[in-house]
């Protein structure tokens, strides 16, 4: 657990970290990223921390890759990279800086590792964790491969490198459909999300899918009846849900994707309201994009994206604390299965 009180002292004694009306209209170029969904009031306290935060990154030789799921300070303010797990996991094997920052939780930053073992990858907080990683082990996999001889195991990124090392392949929501059909058996074992799994399975009837008993805290919340209702009271609204949603949910919504495609779909049909049901700063990172979009409610968000917070990022950067170790023993499977998705992926995509 990081001690906040000590952290505070140790950063002001270092960098200007007060809010300041002035520099936030002297950084009016970031914040108009940004300025829909954050005052310039909020801004002025923010600024501080993106201004120290990107000059530390020049010292240290970092990148920072943040996911979608982000606050906009963070997303708009110092990412260097940003996307969901693919698009990371793809520009983490692309990296020429000797540093990565993983804004996301804890997984992402296992995975950058196990792709860059020779760079130091630092986690701001190390408690971000992932309630879909944490709800399978390794002896889950076997349990699974004890039932379904010979069928491949298929993990979604969302787990630890130790579940990926004991998979044969990795996934993410937005290639999920094209691995599980690709794969050169009648019966696939998907780990460890229920409902991505039993969505996979109305995408590829022609496989037999099986699943572990797991699910996101934050996409399993959302209703069938909730998309109704809110049907009901906006008429013409566009629903998007993502595919760690469960089925009933999946099937009342527009358009079901992974959170790239959930933005290119919006940038693509320009909805004049749309909801998506997934975590809450989705929208909030792609509403300047999109003025002419109206984004209306539900949304939950994940409580562990927001454990990472410029403070945090900035600290990490500044102590080089929060550095991210992976056994070898376990990141070498772990990399062939994160490396078999991508090159597949990418045979897929040409």
């Amino acid at each position: 657990m990081l001690d906040m009180t000590d952290i505070r002292s140790e950063l002001r004694a270092h960098y200007d970290l007060e809010p300041s009306l002035e520099l936030a209209q002297e950084m009016s170029d970031i914040h108009a990223r940004m300025g829909r969904v954050m005052p310039i009031v909020d801004w002025a306290i923010h600024a501080p921390y993106v201004r120290a935060i990107n000059a530390l990154k020049k010292q240290r030789n970092a990148v920072v890759l943040a996911h979608n799921y982000m606050t906009p300070q963070i997303y708009h303010g110092i990412a260097d990279v940003v996307g969901d797990s693919l698009h990371l996991a793809i520009k983490a094997t692309e990296v020429e800086a000797e540093v990565i920052v993983q804004c996301g939780v804890h997984f992402m930053a296992e995975t950058s590792k196990i792709l860059n073992p020779a760079k130091t990858v630092l986690m701001p907080d190390m408690d971000a964790g992932c309630s879909l990683a944490e709800s399978i082990t390794a002896e889950g996999i076997a349990q699974m491969r004890a039932m379904y001889p010979g069928a491949p195991v298929v993990s979604y990124v969302n787990t630890t490198a130790e579940v990926k090392a004991a998979s044969d392949i990795c996934c993410t929501s937005a290639n999920a459909a094209q691995i599980v059909a690709a794969m050169d058996s009648d019966t696939v074992i998907m780990t460890p999300d229920k409902w991505l799994a039993q969505n996979v399975a109305n995408q590829v009837p022609q496989k037999r899918v099986v699943w572990w008993d797991g699910a996101c805290i934050v996409h399993e919340q959302f209703t069938a009846k909730d998309l109704r209702d809110f049907r009901d009271w906006n008429p013409g609204l566009k629903i998007i849900a993502h595919p760690e949603c469960p089925p009933e949910v999946v099937a009342e919504a527009d358009y079901a994707g992974s959170t790239a495609n959930i933005q290119g779909w919006v940038e693509t049909e320009r909805p004049k309201q749309v909801m998506l049901v997934t975590e809450c700063s989705m929208a909030s990172n792609i509403s300047d994009a999109n003025p002419d979009v109206e984004f209306l409610g539900p949304c939950n968000m994940c409580p562990y994206m927001q454990k990472i917070t410029l403070e945090k990022v900035l600290w990490s950067l500044h102590s080089m604390t929060g550095v991210v170790e992976v056994d070898p023993s376990v990141a070498e499977p772990a990399r062939l299965a994160v490396q078999r998705m991508i090159d597949l992926s990418r045979r897929l995509a040409g």
